[in-house]
């Protein structure tokens, strides 16, 4: 799956909205990827390499120091076997402690069968709404497994699904599985190679295609079940294959129209080029390797490790002595056209316009002048090999050089560099040019040299810019469209900070190159005419949807008859970019970057969305992006169900990176990750904030989340028992609180419910899952559940109350009321987020609802809304006015019998508008309101300020940390 995840949402009425990383990629072209300046470079070396040496100086550190203690939790199994889909019976007793695996079981495939996923359920909704909320899952790779990052993506679409879904929209999300061509296709033929020991030529296209398919039937699934374990509820029934028939048709058809509105078109360009795949990548299949120095490292293809980072000086002739020049690779200088040096430097300017001998190939070489040579560089006088590296063919544009190619698309020499050279391997090459270099008594020297070296991240291999003739997308006309929606107002980018770097992101943009030279793919609709008695020696090409259409085309266009017209199809395919692209458009949903805004709005004509959300990338706990090189990446399976790792196994690893990677899991997995299930992992990734800085993900901070779930667990379980033998609890309108406690919890669940809507709303889901905790433990646990256990239980009635036996009741009747209304719709809240745990307790707490269920499955219960719940608004309005200094001693007392001897650190005065309150605020109702808000603890007043329409109170404040 690529870098740049992406959550494309469509909102009827009121536009639709993406998600995507705020560490995305820049889509592929066929320019080199922008070279930042060397102070930066060496910073984020720098940056690296001390996150590295914290880990490594860490490992005398003892496993026992972890903050977190993993313990074996016990684990309980479902014990009823019974056909997939059929409904768990939570009539079963209630187990003692929570399992993940008990409680995930059945719920899913129930679900799905029922069909509660699909957008056709809406109609069997009461509380539906004439509106729609449609995406697509953004199609991971076929290759492989989901990971973390994958896990975050589906954790924040399936909160926003399932939330819209609760509020009655009629939802629709769509999963799909991205072909991804050259990630799949070198799978395969590593496995052919490794099982069967022959290479993809010993196929035909068609028997090499089969054993793609057959790799994608197996992988696909293993995705497809990762996404059901994690609780996505999308509608199975329309998953979607960027290589099924109808998709093809269709990127046909879009190929077909660019190429008819000029567009696409096909000409010679410089491109990325891996030698071991033999085919054109785009810029973010290319990694760049930084290296301070002298390096060796492996290269595909070779046996022994080659040396990089260095750079190389030898001297060209002139008639009257030599110049000098600097690279890092002398195999390219049987290519070169010219020397260059910048206009104002003063060592060369006796040599502007004069001419150097090629030691090898007697060419004369121009010596030009030009402002991008760097004078501080090497030499200052530049080698200029326009067929093989960017800035040279740029170059050799303005001055109109010629381009000679002399490395193959194999890495191989070609035969301009003479027949000591033909066919040599170019990194073998360069060690030969060097020889010979010293023999002729041309070569100056070889000194380290901090360079970025381009890798291909599919392959390993060294990236060999090349001159190739491929189809181009034609880029900067589509790119002013998207920058104008949004200087328009028409697309709106949250944060709003990053608008710059969209606009900057688009105004680079060059033209894209969509061949790719593989057999997996959309192969392109695009045919090489052949006209009979033709002398034509030029290439002539026309495009169709079908072979037959594109007959016809040749006939018009060149005059001939159709029997006249030979034709051949491009062998090649279009880039996997070009149909993800089309996504949202062929599955009639909106699933954009920029290439979708860019496609979407030449071939649709509209913006397919009204905002772009960029989200948080997830790093590991020391700050690292999470690599199959680093040993970091983690399957949310295992975070699941828990595992034993071992360390490295997969990864191109040198030493040093190595040795990192097992510090870093020997520190961070001791015993291996425990078991935290699905909901804890949903819950722990959905907390932090999406669109601030990237997330460091630990998992400990997921096995927190499980110890939330226990508190949960734990909750109905006390609830169930005090509603056994209970009279039925009243509705939420009939319950009219009589204590203050009562009051004051219903006021925090309406603020709770308020702060869900306002953060669903906003896309700041932390500050739901912030505000669904808070409400839980410390209100709901820490103070409402404790204040009212003696009520529950009919225990000193008096001391509470001071009332009589029937107020009694009533007051037991109301409390055991309040309690089941704030667990139940606390439960709604947390459904979007904790499906599994929510729809086991959910169930269990339908035999005492009052009233008859309106629902089957809480994943369609209706959430709850603060416009329907203003009777429980809070009618006592605390404001903190003013805080100053206190240092004398004084004794505090607490409820339930705490006290606090000492000194507060300040004192607060708080104002509180009584409206319409028929009873006096406690220290009690003050003291929890601010514990669970400000982290602090109220001791009893200090002394009562009269007003004339309010009361203001002293209260002494003590930290927690005091304690």
């Amino acid at each position: 799956m690529r870098a740049n995840r992406i959550i494309s949402l469509k909102l009827s009425g009121r536009g639709a909205a993406i998600f995507c990383t705020s560490r995305s990629t820049k889509p592929s072209s066929s320019s080199s990827q922008q070279k930042s300046s060397p102070r930066a470079k060496a910073e984020k070396l720098k940056r690296r390499r001390e996150r590295e040496e914290t880990i490594l100086l860490n490992r005398n550190s003892s496993v026992d120091d972890k903050k977190v203690k993993l313990s074996d939790k016990e684990k309980i199994v479902y014990p009823i076997c019974k056909p997939p889909g059929t409904k768990k019976d939570t009539s079963f007793p209630f187990p003692s402690s929570y399992s993940p695996e008990y409680v995930e079981s059945s719920w899913y495939q129930w679900w799905e069968k029922e069909g509660f996923f699909s957008p056709e359920q809406h109609e069997r909704v009461s509380h539906a709404v004439d509106q729609t909320f449609s995406l697509c899952i953004p199609p991971p790779n076929v290759t492989g497994s989901l990971h973390l990052g994958h896990a975050l993506t589906v954790a924040v679409e399936d909160a926003l699904v399932r939330w819209r879904r609760m509020q009655g929209y009629r939802v629709l999300w769509v999963p799909g599985c991205d072909h991804a061509g050259i990630a799949t296709q070198t799978v395969v033929e590593r496995r052919l190679l490794n099982q069967e020991g022959k290479h993809r030529q010993d196929f035909t296209r068609e028997e090499f295609l089969q054993e793609l398919w057959k790799w994608k039937n197996q992988k696909g699934e293993e995705i497809y079940h990762q996404l059901r374990r994690l609780g996505a509820s999308l509608d199975w029934s329309r998953a979607c294959f960027t290589m099924d028939p109808g998709f093809s048709r269709a990127v046909t058809k879009a190929f077909v129209r660019l190429c008819d509105s000029g567009l696409i078109y096909r000409s010679e360009g410089l491109v990325n080029w891996s030698c071991a795949l033999e085919s054109s990548i785009s810029d973010i299949e290319v990694d760049s390797k930084e290296l301070p120095g002298q390096t060796m490292l492996s290269v595909p293809g070779y046996e022994n490790k080659v040396e990089f980072g260095t750079i190389v000086t030898f001297a060209y002739p002139i008639e009257d002595g030599e110049v000098e020049v600097s690279t890092t690779r002398p195999e390219t200088m049987l290519g070169d056209v010219a020397i260059a040096v910048h206009p104002n430097d003063p060592r060369y300017q006796g040599v502007h316009g004069k001419h150097c001998k090629h030691p090898f190939t007697n060419r004369l070489l121009p010596i030009i002048t030009d402002s991008v040579v760097d004078m501080e560089l090497g030499t200052g006088a530049v080698k200029v090999t326009p067929a093989h590296d960017h800035t040279d063919f740029l170059l050799s544009q303005r001055h109109s050089l010629p381009c000679l190619t002399v490395i193959a698309g194999d890495g191989t020499m070609m035969p301009p560099c003479g027949e000591w050279l033909k066919g040599v391997k170019r990194f073998d090459a360069r060690q030969l040019i060097l020889d010979a270099l010293v023999e002729k008594k041309l070569f100056r020297g070889k000194t380290n040299h901090a360079m970025t070296l381009p890798v291909c991240s599919r392959s390993g291999d060294i990236i060999e810019p090349l001159l190739k003739k491929q189809w181009f997308i034609q880029c900067d006309e589509m790119a002013k469209k998207a920058i104008q929606a949004v200087e328009d107002g028409q697309l709106e980018i949250i944060p709003h900070c990053f608008t710059k770097t969209w606009k900057n992101w688009l105004s680079n943009i060059s033209d894209w190159c969509i061949s790719r030279q593989l057999w997996w793919g959309h192969q392109i609709p695009a045919y090489q005419v052949e006209l009979c008695n033709s002398t034509e020696k030029q290439e002539q090409w026309v495009w169709g949807q079908s072979e037959n259409e594109a007959r016809h085309r040749a006939a018009v266009k060149y005059g001939v008859k159709l029997e006249d017209v030979t034709l051949t199809q491009d062998p090649d395919v279009l880039d996997t970019w070009f149909s993800s692209a089309l996504f949202p458009f062929i599955i009639r949903n909106k699933h954009p970057n920029t290439l979708m805004v860019m496609l979407g709005t030449e071939l649709t004509r509209q913006l397919p969305f009204k905002q772009v959300v960029f989200h948080s990338l997830v790093r590991d706990e020391h700050g690292r992006k999470m690599s199959k090189s680093l040993g970091n990446v983690i399957d949310p399976l295992d975070v699941i169900n828990g595992v034993t790792l071992e360390v490295g196994k997969e990864g191109n690893f040198d030493p040093r990176e190595r040795r990192v990677a097992m510090e870093a899991q020997r520190k961070n997995f001791p015993k291996g990750i425990p078991q935290c299930g699905t909901d804890a992992l949903r819950f722990a990734l959905c907390s932090h904030k999406m669109q601030g800085e990237d997330i460091s993900l630990s998992i400990s901070q997921v096995l927190s989340c499980r110890y939330f779930c226990n508190k949960i667990w734990h909750t109905l379980r006390y609830t169930l028992g005090v509603m056994v033998g209970c009279v039925f609890p009243l509705s939420i309108v009939q319950t009219t609180p009589l204590s203050s406690m009562d009051r004051w919890i219903c006021s925090r669940l309406y603020s709770t419910v308020l702060q869900c809507e306002k953060g669903f709303e906003a896309y700041e889901l932390h500050t739901v899952t912030s505000a669904l905790y808070s409400f839980w433990v410390h209100s709901l646990c820490d103070v409402y559940m404790e204040y009212v256990k003696p009520v529950l239980s009919q225990q000193d009635e008096e001391a509470v109350f001071k009332t009589d036996t029937e107020h009694s009741s009533r007051a037991r009747q109301v409390a055991s009321s309040v309690l089941y209304h704030c667990v139940s719709m606390s439960l709604v809240m947390l459904s979007p987020f904790m499906p599994f745990i929510t729809e086991e307790l959910w169930q269990r707490l339908q035999p005492f609802r009052p009233g008859p269920a309106a629902q089957t499955s809480l994943c369609l219960e209706q959430y709850p809304c603060s416009s329907k719940l203003v009777g429980l608004q809070p009618s006592i309005f605390l404001t903190i006015t003013k805080g100053f200094s206190f240092s004398r001693s004084n004794t505090a007392s607490f409820p339930f019998g705490c006290s606090l001897q000492g000194s507060p650190q300040r004192i607060i005065c708080i104002h509180l508008t009584l409206s319409s309150v028929s009873f006096t605020p406690t220290p009690t109702i003050l003291m929890s309101y601010f514990t669970t808000s400000k982290n602090l603890l109220f001791g009893l007043p200090l002394g009562l300020l009269p007003g004339s329409s309010n009361l203001s109170i002293l209260l002494p404040i003590y930290s927690l940390s005091h304690l």
